[in-house]
């Protein structure tokens, strides 16, 4: 049988209301698995099982700096954000900066790996397959870009690389949180104000933006749907 997750769109939802869900999802499995290890006897994963789950939604206008990012990378200051209407955060996550924002698609999967595999950097490599799959879709060749996670269209063109989707995730005990950021319909403008995921020389990219039209942003998050399935063997509940 195939593992399910538990599937919620939050809509639109600010970040830190939408983090603080994630780290309650995450805290949840890590106390199962606190359970499993404090008991004297071995206990079946079965009968004391941790829960999958796959969030989407979308955030008013918002950058976060990850773990390993630098406030250098933040070209705009605390009061201009403000006039903008722009929150600022700096999160558990990997990566540097990024921005979230209206008609961007962020995923946020809270999986146990040790249900899958304990790799860090297949489930990274897992994450940009979903969204290749979907750009696909679209009609859009989504790829790789060497050392750098995420998904890019024309990575191996030298000044025509354009990122399309940022990805930063934290994963403790093996249970993940955070996850990839797919722009849409996405206003470009707001990363002109960082310097996005502190790669220098590159540009930042949408589906509207390939296509040079806007796409339903629910059309975008079935195809996602369809392909994390398709990627981890799963089920959406």
């Amino acid at each position: 049988m195939k593992q399910t997750v538990r599937f919620r769109d939050l809509g639109h939802m600010p970040y830190k209301e939408a983090w603080d869900y994630q780290e309650a999802l995450m805290q949840e499995a890590l106390a199962v698995k606190a359970l499993r290890h404090q008991s004297a006897e071995p206990v079946d994963p079965l009968t004391l099982p941790t829960q999958h789950h796959l969030l989407l939604v979308e955030h008013p206008p918002v950058y976060t700096l990850g773990k390993s990012g630098k406030m250098e990378h933040v070209l705009i200051g605390e009061g201009e954000r403000s006039e903008k209407g722009i929150e600022f955060y700096q999160t558990n996550r990997g990566g540097d900066i990024t921005f979230h924002g209206p008609d961007q698609v962020v995923g946020y999967p809270i999986l146990d790996l040790e249900k899958f595999y304990t790799d860090i950097g297949k489930y990274l490599r897992s994450l940009e397959d979903v969204i290749i799959l979907t750009l696909a879709e679209f009609g859009i060749a989504g790829g790789r870009s060497a050392g750098e996670t995420g998904v890019w269209i024309d990575a191996q063109v030298k000044g025509r690389e354009r990122k399309i989707c940022a990805m930063g995730v934290r994963c403790s005990r093996w249970v993940t949180m955070h996850g990839f950021a797919l722009n849409v319909n996405t206003d470009l403008s707001y990363f002109n104000h960082i310097i996005p995921c502190g790669i220098v020389n590159k540009k930042v990219t949408s589906i509207r933006e390939e296509l040079g039209k806007a796409v339903p942003m629910q059309e975008v998050k079935e195809k996602l749907k369809a392909n994390f399935c398709k990627v981890f063997d799963v089920e959406l509940l």
